[in-house]
């Protein structure tokens, strides 16, 4: 048996992949305004598990499902280039669900029921009959539950050992509604190759110039709630600052709508850190003011 090098297995696990989940669960932590003495065990073990591997998971998910699609997109990936022979991509997705599993059973009932959830969704979203990822409006719902919402939840709920307060909830909601705009983005790389194997991903079905206005639109209306709310709950300054970077993330996209197809990448390295300064500032504000 072949058995793929290990830096085929790290590619297609897909590190910088892991930050937004790993960036929300924290976030969630912060929100919580519960203090860290004696739960940084927990804390760091549920970081672990959003990223490098429920999120990792989810990636390894996708390119064994996506492999036809990659080899017209993006041929140099591990699958479709053949560093990750056979069937080795479908075994690393199953042993990654194993043991994300395994670790979640082991920090408790609150992150093993947050990790059946996201690992669900996240062989939902590739792998058939459902595959959700065929039609943007539903896969990118699925993702950005996933990438912001789902661990902003788990790091609240593990740190008040019950369901968040409801502001935690709102803005956990919020934030995974903008996310669909940020995966409307990341699907324009891979216009063509959609295109020509049937998945319907929003530039495919709207067209790049309006898939752009509206992942804008997506993106900055949640945020701009996100201020309403601030400000309704006393909390002027943060609501200050979260205003100040969404019209960061508006000036940028200026020159994304000038050109969508040649500057989404250059708005998801840019834009989107924007966007999750704001939540962690959103954060403290719950953190500041304490549970309601």
């Amino acid at each position: 048996m072949v058995v793929p090098a290990p830096s085929a297995l790290v590619e297609l696990l897909k590190p910088i992949t892991w930050f937004a989940p790993m960036w929300a669960f924290a976030c969630g932590v912060v929100s919580s305004g519960s203090g860290l003495q004696g739960r940084w065990p927990v804390v760091l073990a549920g970081i672990v598990l959003a990223g490098p591997l429920v999120c990792a998971t989810s990636q390894a998910v996708n390119d064994w499902f996506d492999r036809h699609v990659d080899a017209i997109n993006e041929p140099q990936r591990p699958i479709p280039s053949g560093r990750m022979p056979g069937r080795w991509g479908l075994y690393v997705a199953a042993g990654w669900t194993l043991l994300s599993l395994l670790v979640a059973a082991a920090l408790g009932p609150w992150i093993l029921g947050a990790a059946l959830f996201g690992l669900l969704l996240a062989w939902l979203y590739s792998a058939p009959p459902l595959r959700l990822k065929r039609n943007g409006w539903w896969g990118n719902t699925a993702v950005g539950l996933c990438y912001e919402g789902l661990p902003w939840f788990t790091g609240a709920a593990v740190m008040a050992a019950a369901v968040p307060d409801g502001r935690v909830l709102m803005l956990a909601l919020l934030y995974s509604i903008g996310a669909h705009g940020i995966m409307t983005l990341n699907d324009f790389k891979s216009v063509e190759g959609d295109r020509r194997t049937g998945i319907r991903s929003l530039p495919v079905q709207l067209g790049t110039d309006r898939a752009a206005r509206l992942a804008c639109l997506v993106m900055a209306l949640p945020q701009a709630a996100v201020v309403a709310l601030l400000l309704a709950w006393d909390r002027p300054w943060h609501a200050g600052v979260v205003a100040a970077l969404l019209a960061g993330q508006s000036a940028l996209m200026r020159r994304l709508l000038a050109d969508p197809r040649g500057q989404a990448a250059w708005y998801n390295g840019t834009g989107t850190l924007l966007y999750v300064l704001g939540m962690l500032a959103a954060a403290f504000a719950l953190r500041h003011g304490g549970a309601a």
